[in-house]
């Protein structure tokens, strides 16, 4: 009798273990080795008074310029609410939206405005407008090299540079001499891939929509530019603030007229008088709900906008 009861037992908690399972599975989308380990704990303690509360996810991709910043959200709303995940991926701003309108993510990150043609796609995959939650403000920098003379360069210098049709291609062109044989000041134009919002930004506002030159090295990442241009002293490209190293220097921004050059720095991008200042958004499908309005609170909240400042970037409330 009482192994037929011993058998009862263990086939009960087979069939708990096998719902409990095929839950976790789905709704999160957890490996089977950490499931089969929540729900085999769930068996052994039924008898006990505590319970398993799964993990809630917000997921997260788009904008490299943001990712890092996203990261130290993620991390840090982790230690606070232990019982929601936040999973960040970069990809792009445009990647993000992309990832949004097919219902993979709650939130894109984007370091731009949605277009009108994205935000028709959201709407009618979603059911529901998006909606851009601003988190905070970067300026996009001019790298070059820190041992490259120059400090500071126009908005029409860097079309010339970058745009299709620009004359500019070698620094002795801008009075830069990098090594004694001018012939080896050819500029190196590093960039970043056409899914980027940075991109798109960068082209909107320094080419007016024109078209990039041919040969420039594409980055997929906001690191990776500043990490080139580190190591070709020849080297100029755009990425954002929050990525400046020692190896590296940010070019002022000069007007045409003898106004004095602007620098991207917090202040100056707070006050708009840096001329490549941009928003950074989390763009959700609808008003965010559960979870996810808990975690955007957050991150409007003061603790959360202290860790924009120490990535590097502009909180929201300091923007006028």
């Amino acid at each position: 009798m009482k192994q037929t009861k011993h058998q009862t037992g263990e086939q009960q908690c087979a069939i708990v273990r096998a719902r409990l399972l095929d839950r976790i599975r789905t709704t999160l989308g957890i490996g089977l080795g950490l499931a089969a380990c929540l729900s085999l704990a769930a068996c052994k303690g039924k008898h006990s008074s505590s319970t398993i509360v799964p993990k809630s996810v917000v997921a997260i991709s788009g904008s490299d310029t943001m990712v890092n910043l996203a990261q130290l959200w993620a991390e840090e709303y982790g230690n606070k609410k232990p019982s929601v995940k936040v999973e960040v991926s970069g990809g792009g701003s445009g990647v993000g939206i992309r990832d949004l309108m097919q219902g993979v993510v709650q939130v894109a990150n984007a370091s731009r405005e949605l277009e009108a043609a994205e935000r028709d796609q959201i709407t009618r995959k979603a059911g529901k407008s998006p909606v851009e939650t601003i988190v905070g403000y970067d300026g996009i920098a001019i790298y070059v090299h820190k041992d490259n003379p120059m400090e500071s360069i126009t908005l029409e210098q860097l079309a010339r540079i970058f745009g299709e049709g620009g004359d500019i291609n070698n620094w002795a062109q801008l009075g830069v001499r990098i090594s004694k044989d001018t012939g080896k000041g050819k500029i190196i134009r590093v960039s970043r891939q056409n899914s980027s919002g940075t991109y798109l930004y960068f082209r909107d506002h320094v080419l007016k929509k024109r078209d990039f030159k041919q040969g420039s090295y594409d980055m997929s990442g906001s690191k990776d530019v500043v990490e080139i241009i580190s190591r070709a002293k020849t080297a100029i490209g755009y990425s954002g603030m929050g990525y400046a190293t020692r190896n590296v220097k940010m070019l002022r921004i000069g007007a045409p007229t003898n106004a004095p050059a602007v620098a991207p720095t917090a202040e100056n991008v707070t006050s708009k008088a840096y001329p490549l200042s941009r928003a950074l958004y989390m763009i959700t499908a609808g008003v965010p709900d559960g979870e996810t309005r808990n975690f955007l609170d957050w991150v409007l909240s003061a603790d959360g906008q202290k860790i924009v400042t120490a990535a590097g970037y502009v909180p929201v409330h300091e923007a006028r």
